[in-house]
């Protein structure tokens, strides 16, 4: 009996069309993954939270992270990244001197594998990662925020951040800016540039108001597509 030539069997292989039940199968199986990836790595974090508050996980990229750094790097006082995900910000925070620097995450699956890049780091007693709701963490004791959320629940966010953080604290927005808050400072281009904001008095957006109109956003630092906050060089990660 002779054999199969192998490099014959697989040219009849790629050569050949896939029929119409094939085809099904291959969809339910594609279908059938993706559920899979929702169900184990995103929907866990989603049953607690009204379809509204809803935030889709997409990790940040290196440039992301380094202009998030570069608008912080230097600040006092506790460092939160407000869905934290897989603990990039947070871990890279803390390597440049941000300290303490903590995540809040909702999603179990995120929040062990930040957990996992801490220990792998060797930072497992040095950063802290919790399995919270961000809506429900309170911000009075932070002086630094990060956050990449989706635009459909940034207004909210303003609510919350005008309510409770501490006069002077800073937050750095990733990927979409604040709706209604004015910058102090932006740094990068396209989906890769963040907005700096600085809160000027705890509450009361009449004082929100009267202070970010007095910041200037024409004074840029070094780099071409970094602009400083008023009275504070930024400086570029490198």
């Amino acid at each position: 009996m002779e054999q199969d030539d192998p490099a014959e069997a697989l040219t009849e292989l790629r050569e050949r069309r896939l029929g119409a039940l094939e085809l099904l199968q291959a969809a339910a199986g594609s279908g059938l993954a993706a559920y899979a990836v929702w169900a184990l790595l995103l929907q866990p974090g989603f049953r607690r939270v009204p379809l509204r508050l809803q935030v889709p996980y997409v990790g940040a990229s290196a440039r992301q992270v380094e202009h998030v750094l570069s608008l912080l790097r230097g600040r006092p006082g506790k460092t939160v990244d407000l869905g934290s995900g897989d603990g990039r910000i947070v871990l890279a925070a803390h390597r440049c001197g941000l300290r303490p620097a903590v995540g809040y995450e909702l999603n179990p699956w995120l929040v062990a594998l930040a957990r996992l890049h801490a220990w792998r780091a060797g930072c497992a007693g040095s950063v802290r990662y919790h399995r919270e709701d961000l809506w429900k963490v309170s911000l009075r004791d932070c002086r630094n925020v990060s956050v990449f959320l989706a635009p459909s629940v940034l207004p909210l966010l303003e609510d919350k951040l005008q309510a409770e953080l501490p006069a002077g604290a800073r937050v750095v927005s990733g990927r979409f800016p604040l709706p209604t808050w004015q910058p102090v400072a932006m740094l990068g281009e396209g989906l890769d540039r963040v907005w700096a904001y600085e809160v000027p008095g705890g509450g009361g957006t009449s004082a929100w108001e009267a202070a970010s109109s007095q910041l200037p956003l024409d004074q840029a630092a070094p780099g071409p597509t970094t602009a400083s906050v008023a009275g504070t060089p930024i400086s570029q990660a490198g």
